[in-house]
């Protein structure tokens, strides 16, 4: 089977569409985790955003705003939560990149992993090495 969002673009698997555009589809999530769970995808498969140039990026990105701003209202939310995620590892399921615009209700607070505070030689070492690489 192929890629699942690339059957949707293309019109050969049903979804919820609520934006689209000449680049990009936005569509409710089959699987939310809030009301308004919505993806925006790009029309051309790229498995990671490291795949795309920066320009597509940019123009992505660019869609998500008027995308939020929607679905919050017709969730009746007061916030929301955008976030993209790259490789199985990163809990990407979709291997096609895609943004989610989780919009979030009033009373209730949206949960992160855990996090603790890193040693500051620790981060000042992954920054000099993410400086040097290519």
């Amino acid at each position: 089977m192929g890629c699942i969002f690339c059957e949707i673009v293309a019109g050969r698997r049903p979804a919820h569409v609520v934006y689209e555009d000449a680049a990009h589809v936005a569509f409710l999530d089959k699987y939310p985790i809030d009301e308004g769970h919505t993806l925006v995808v790009p029309r051309a498969h790229h498995e990671r955003i490291t795949d795309m140039d920066a320009r597509a990026v940019e123009a992505l990105f660019g869609a998500v705003p008027g995308v939020a701003r929607s679905v919050m209202r017709a969730a009746g939310a007061v916030a929301f939560n955008v976030a993209q995620n790259n490789g199985r590892e990163a809990m990407q399921i979709v291997p096609h990149v895609h943004v989610h615009v989780i919009p979030r209700g009033a009373g209730r607070r949206a949960g992160w992993s855990r996090r603790a505070i890193a040693a500051d030689a620790e981060l000042a070492e992954l920054a000099a090495r993410a400086r040097a690489a290519p």
